[in-house]
C-alpha cells in the first residue's frame, strides 16, 4: 500500500520513505508512478488505479541540466537521479502519497521498433489453439525481430557485440484461415498468421534507467519505448480502424510511431528536438542558452513582439527544414505499408513551435505513399484513453508521453486482463 505523507516523513531522506514492511505486498498497491525522463525535463505523475482507468493525483516536473541527458539517453546517472527525486517529491506532495510501482519511458536513436509476422500451417487444424502453442508462436516472432534489431544496431554503431534487450511487445494482428481475431486461443484452423510489434534497446541505455530506478528505491515494473506508449494510449476505443502517424518532439529527439488499423507498425527516432532549436536561436541571435529557451517558449505562445518574432522564426528556418527531412526519411522506411495514414498527430514540447505545423502543411509528402495530403493535428491530454487528470496540471501536448506511460502501467497493475489484453500481456512476459 502507499504511505501517507506527514510533516515528519517529508523531512526524511527519500530512501527512508521508500523502505518498510508496509510496502512488501505490491500486488495490492493501487498507486503507480509514470516517469518520463526527457532531455529537457523529468516529468513525474502519480496515479491511482481505479478499475479500468487511472486517476492522476500528483504531477510535477524538474528541469534537467545540459550535461544530464543527450538525445534522449542518460549521460549523468547521478544528475538524473537528483532531478527525478525532485520531481517525485513535488508530485508526492500534491498526491499525498508515496508510490513505488513505476513505468519509465525510454527514447533515443538506438531504440528500434518494428512489426514482424510469422505464418505457419498447423498439422492438426481440428485442435484448438492453446496457450502453449501461442507462446511458441510469439516467441518465434520475437526471436526473428531480435536478430533483425541487433543486426541493425551493429551496423549503425559499428559495435560487433552490442547487447540488445526487448523493451516492448504487442500483438498487432492475428488471422486464422484469413479470418481476423483478437485472441486466437480456443480457435481451430489451418493457416495462422501473427504479427507482433517489438521494440529493442541497447542494454547500456536500459541499464542506466534500471540504475536510476534502483537509486530512487522504485519498483520498476516496465521500461517502455515512448513512441509506443503514446501510440497505444490514443485511439484504442476504435482499435481495428484507427490509423495515424504520431510525432513526439521532445527536448533531444523526435519520436515517430505509425499506427495502421489499430496496430503499431513501427517506431523511428532521430536526434533533433527542442534543444537543437534553442541552440540555433542562441547562436544566431547571440544570447545564452537560457535566454534562447525563453525566446523559444515565448515564440511558441505568440508572445514576442513582431520584430523579435521574425528574428526567431528566421533563426529556426534551416533547422526546421532539416527536421522535416528527418521526418520524411523516417517515414520512407515504412515500405511494408501500401500507403501511410493521412493523419499526423503532434505532441511534445517542441510541437508548439508554429514553424513545425507550417512545415508539415507544405508539399514535403509528395514523394511518400500518402493517399492524400496529410491532416495535421495535436494530441490533447483529453485524448489519452483511461487516464483522468485530477491535478489540473496536464494541459499541453508536452504531457502526453507521461500520460501514455500511465496508460501502459494500467495494463500491468490493473484488473485481470481478458481477451486481447491477455494476449498483449503474454507478449510482454516473453523475453529474448
Amino acid at each position: 500500500m502507499a504511505l501517507k505523507l506527514s510533516s515528519i516523513q517529508a523531512k526524511l531522506p527519500r530512501f527512508s520513505l521508500r523502505r518498510g514492511k508496509q510496502l512488501k505486498n505490491r500486488t495490492k498497491d493501487p498507486y503507480i508512478v509514470s516517469l518520463d525522463i526527457g532531455t529537457e525535463y523529468v516529468k513525474a505523475l502519480i496515479g491511482e488505479v481505479k478499475g479500468d482507468h487511472v486517476e492522476i493525483i500528483g504531477a510535477a516536473r524538474q528541469r534537467q541540466r545540459l550535461t544530464d541527458m543527450a538525445s534522449g539517453a542518460v549521460t549523468d546517472i547521478a544528475g538524473v537521479v537528483e532531478n527525478c527525486d525532485a520531481a517525485l517529491r513535488a508530485a508526492e506532495k500534491v498526491a499525498g502519497v508515496v508510490a513505488r510501482n513505476t513505468v519509465i519511458g525510454i527514447a533515443g536513436e538506438l531504440v528500434k521498433g518494428m512489426t514482424t509476422s510469422v505464418s505457419y500451417r498447423r498439422s492438426r487444424p481440428e485442435v484448438q489453439i492453446d496457450m502453449v502453442e501461442l507462446k511458441d508462436i510469439i516467441e518465434r516472432v520475437q526471436r526473428a525481430a531480435f536478430d533483425k534489431a541487433r543486426a541493425q544496431l551493429q551496423w549503425e554503431t559499428g559495435a560487433k557485440d552490442i547487447q540488445v534487450k526487448l523493451v516492448n511487445a504487442a500483438v498487432v494482428d492475428v488471422t486464422i484461415d484469413g479470418y481476423r481475431v483478437t485472441n486466437p486461443i480456443g480457435f481451430q484452423g489451418k493457416d495462422v498468421t501473427i504479427a507482433v510489434f517489438t521494440a529493442f534497446a541497447p542494454m547500456v541505455h536500459l541499464g542506466a534507467l534500471q540504475t536510476v530506478a534502483r537509486d530512487l528505491d522504485l519498483n520498476l515494473i516496465n521500461i517502455a519505448a515512448e513512441p509506443f506508449a503514446v501510440a497505444k494510449s490514443v485511439g484504442a476505443d476504435d482499435s481495428t480502424e484507427f490509423s495515424a502517424i504520431f510525432i513526439d518532439i521532445g527536448g533531444g529527439t523526435s519520436d515517430i510511431a505509425v499506427v495502421n488499423n489499430g496496430g503499431v507498425v513501427g517506431t523511428r527516432m532521430f536526434a533533433i528536438g527542442g534543444r537543437s532549436f534553442t541552440k540555433r536561436i542562441a547562436s544566431t541571435i547571440g544570447v545564452n542558452f537560457e535566454k534562447a529557451e525563453e525566446l523559444k517558449l515565448a515564440h511558441s505562445k505568440g508572445a514576442l513582439e513582431k520584430e523579435q518574432e521574425k528574428e526567431v522564426s528566421e533563426a529556426l528556418a534551416k533547422d526546421v527544414a532539416v527536421w522535416l527531412s528527418g521526418v520524411e526519411l523516417s517515414l520512407s522506411e515504412f515500405d511494408e505499408l501500401d500507403h501511410l495514414p493521412n493523419r499526423i498527430l503532434l505532441c511534445g514540447g517542441g510541437s508548439a513551435l508554429p514553424e513545425i505545423k507550417e512545415a508539415l502543411l507544405s508539399d514535403w509528402h509528395k514523394d511518400l505513399p500518402f493517399a492524400r495530403k496529410p491532416k495535421i493535428d495535436f494530441v490533447a491530454p483529453s485524448d489519452v484513453n483511461r487516464v483522468i487528470d485530477h491535478t489540473g496540471k496536464l494541459n499541453s501536448p508536452q504531457d502526453i508521453t507521461s500520460m501514455g506511460l500511465a496508460n501502459l502501467a494500467l495494463d500491468i497493475v490493473g484488473a485481470e486482463p481478458k481477451g486481447e489484453q491477455l494476449l498483449q500481456r503474454l507478449s510482454r512476459t516473453l523475453s529474448i
